[in-house]
């Protein structure tokens, strides 16, 4: 006798297949695990991807993890995870306006952050003066793939390694769009952070910014997506040449004014010194065996641990090994 529910996926994937554009990926076409597995009752195998990442320990650290701003003090600023639910809703938003999976766009999203350090941006680019090679994105596919072994699908793990402008564009249109996705949020969020704290306004933004992309959040981000949707109907996810021209204008200024400009050389000095202090700490010390998995070369492992942590732990670890006073990070930040 049959359990109930025993075919539930297979009627999602009938729905897939009748109500999702030519041009979609199905789930019943994805090219599957490196490990195999029998196929879930209840979900799709985008669905089980999904649902590994938000329970995997990586997704629940980005709770604690900057985005931009180090040790805010008001509750509203964002941080990876609110920064990656953001990116998630703006691509379901797209997905579904272009009956593409909505399933993959969110495990794509749900996942492509996971690799980010402490500290930011900042304490990307410490780590990877120390570690030649880090990048975020690849560090995030390391995660899903050997950390957490998650055995994510061909397509989820193509988008996530794939999501930043400087690889490849992935292999499906629904990772392609959390691609774009990431860049649509963060361009928002970050003005609306850095508006809140006070280092910009609307007027400060470029020209381009305010005539092509509109005032105001909401409105960036309707003409975004609204652009993004219009341009993609029926080719490659794309965007009209003036709305990506002003993203670029954009980003470029956030970078001058917000990422870069505004940090003090005191603060980029105070993040160098925890995250080299705790690289090369744990790349000479065993790590503790009960906080995870590791590498068997040492500097591998001491990458992979102190990338993981929270800012706040990787601040109570360092204050553990150095014994004397943090810098104020929230004051510098």
């Amino acid at each position: 006798m049959e359990k109930p529910g025993g075919n539930y996926r297979e009627k999602i994937e009938r729905v897939e297949r009748d109500v999702l554009s030519s041009r979609a990926q199905l789930a019943s076409a994805s090219k599957g695990r490196d490990v195999p597995e029998n196929e879930d009752a209840m979900r799709t195998c985008f669905q089980r991807d999904r649902d590994r990442i938000v329970h995997s320990k990586a997704f629940r650290r980005l709770a604690h993890k900057t985005q931009v701003f180090l040790a805010p003090e008001g509750d509203h600023y964002r941080v990876r995870l609110t920064h990656t639910l953001e990116v998630t809703q703006v691509a379901r938003t797209i997905a579904r306006a272009l009956r593409l999976n909505e399933d993959l766009v969110e495990a794509v999203c749900l996942g492509h952050d996971l690799g980010h350090t402490p500290f930011g941006h900042l304490g990307e680019e410490v780590v990877a003066s120390w570690a030649p090679g880090f990048r975020h994105n690849l560090q995030s596919v390391r995660i899903v793939e050997v950390l957490e072994d998650l055995n994510l699908t061909w397509e989820v793990r193509d988008g996530i390694a794939n999501h930043t402008w400087s690889m490849p564009m992935p292999a499906t249109l629904e990772a392609q769009i959390a691609r774009f996705a990431d860049r649509i949020a963060y361009l928002n969020h970050d003005i609306d952070d850095a508006t809140r704290a006070g280092i910009l306004s609307e007027d400060d933004l470029p020209a381009a910014t305010r005539a092509d992309l509109g005032s105001g959040h909401s409105e960036r981000i309707q003409r975004m997506v609204g652009d993004l949707v219009a341009s993609s109907e029926a080719g490659d996810i794309a965007m009209s040449t003036d709305i990506a021209e002003a993203m670029t204008v954009t980003r470029d200024f956030l970078f001058e004014k917000v990422y870069l400009g505004r940090i003090s050389p005191a603060t980029k000095e105070a993040v160098s010194d925890i995250v080299r202090t705790l690289l090369d700490h744990f790349a000479s010390n065993p790590i503790p065996q009960d906080e995870g998995r590791w590498a068997e070369d040492p500097r591998q492992a001491a990458v992979d641990y102190v990338a993981g942590m929270t800012d706040r732990f990787a601040v109570r670890a360092f204050k553990g090994l150095n014994g004397g006073p943090v810098p104020d990070l929230g004051a510098l930040g």
